[in-house]
């Protein structure tokens, strides 16, 4: 492992300037089930660390530092209350209990009438308490990177994904509302958030793909994400801060966009079958750092050797920066903790060569 954490490093490899060669390493998030194997000790429940985030900063920290990372994640939650969450038994070997997803047929919000009565949360209402607290532990070398969900996320959450479709139609004005009230809420999540000292990056996830192409046409990403999506990557960089941007799925026909109109400094989530990370690199190097690629499903089912060899060959074709390792999409409770241990071993030993 690295002796100390090294922030600028990966400042400069988001932002492609020049570097001793050390390749760094990033996740948007590891489940706390798989953090708590690896140091063996237990995180505090979600409402425990929304009350006192002392405890759970330790632990992440904690966990941060012995993986290597550069940097500590301080994810800030949006109180955006919804009621359609669906829930079923977490059968991974390191279970949650149960693991939840959205509703894709049905939200709190279908109609203006439910938009105007729905109780949305002011700039005010949002706690940066994590941020805060995370920002007092930092060690020398380290920074915080922030992390948020996403503009289309908290919409097609609130709606549900086929309400939401329909909605693009039979409603148009609905969706500018809402695209309109989430985005301006955002936006000032990444004004207020990027001044905290001690905040070095910042990271949205917001899922625009599935395997086959984006969830909604890119005319319609076009016209109302993007949009939100630059201004809060702009209120970043306004601050000084590099901004990431996670997406999952196939998202080529807006990749150009994402580039050069919203702004990003790295784009982060690769799968292997959709777009692997080196054939991106090929075609993007010097225009945008790459994040990850070493799919969940190989860290999930595959041995040690096949990561390990994995991982050498991304290195050997993403070799000339702009270029940061990681999983294809994050640490996941369904993981071999030994597979996610290997691609860290690799790395280290890649860059100690």
């Amino acid at each position: 492992m690295k002796n100390r954490p090294d922030f600028e490093n990966l400042r400069k490899t988001i932002l492609r300037q020049p570097t001793d060669g050390i390749v760094p390493s990033w996740e948007l998030f590891a489940d706390r089930e798989i953090m708590e194997r690896i140091i063996c000790k237990k995180f505090p429940n979600i409402q425990e660390t929304i009350i006192d985030p002392d405890i759970y900063n330790d632990r992440l920290l904690e966990f941060q530092l012995k993986m290597g990372y550069d940097y500590m994640t301080a994810h800030i939650p949006v109180p955006i209350n919804r009621s359609n969450n669906m829930q079923s038994t977490d059968t991974a070997d390191m279970s949650k209990g149960q693991r939840s997803w959205v509703d894709e047929n049905t939200g709190n919000i279908s109609s203006m009438e439910d938009f105007h009565a729905f109780s949305w949360p002011k700039s005010e209402d949002i706690s940066y308490a994590r941020v805060e607290n995370a920002a007092k532990k930092l060690p020398e070398g380290m920074k915080l990177v922030v992390t948020t969900t996403g503009i289309l996320e908290n919409v097609q959450w609130l709606m549900g994904y086929t309400s939401m479709a329909l909605a693009i139609y039979d409603c148009p004005e609905l969706i500018e509302a809402l695209f309109k009230k989430v985005g301006s809420l955002m936006e000032d999540v990444y004004k207020t958030a990027t001044q905290i000292p001690g905040v070095g990056m910042a990271a949205m996830g917001d899922d625009m793909g599935f395997k086959g192409g984006t969830l909604f046409a890119p005319s319609f990403l076009r016209e109302y994400v993007l949009p939100w999506q630059k201004k809060c990557s702009d209120a970043a960089h306004k601050n000084g801060v590099p901004f990431i941007l996670h997406t999952c799925g196939q998202v080529r026909e807006i990749m150009d966009d994402l580039v050069e109109y919203v702004g990003i400094d790295a784009k982060h989530s690769f799968e292997d079958e959709i777009m692997p990370v080196e054939d991106v690199y090929k075609e993007y190097k010097g225009r945008v750092t790459l994040i990850g690629g070493i799919d969940v499903d190989l860290l999930c089912r595959g041995s040690e050797e096949d990561v390990r060899n994995r991982v050498r060959t991304i290195l050997a074709k993403c070799s000339e920066g702009g270029y940061i390792m990681g999983s294809g999409n994050s640490i996941t409770n369904y993981m071999k903790p030994e597979n996610y241990l290997a691609m860290i071993d690799e790395l280290n030993l890649y860059n100690r060569k």
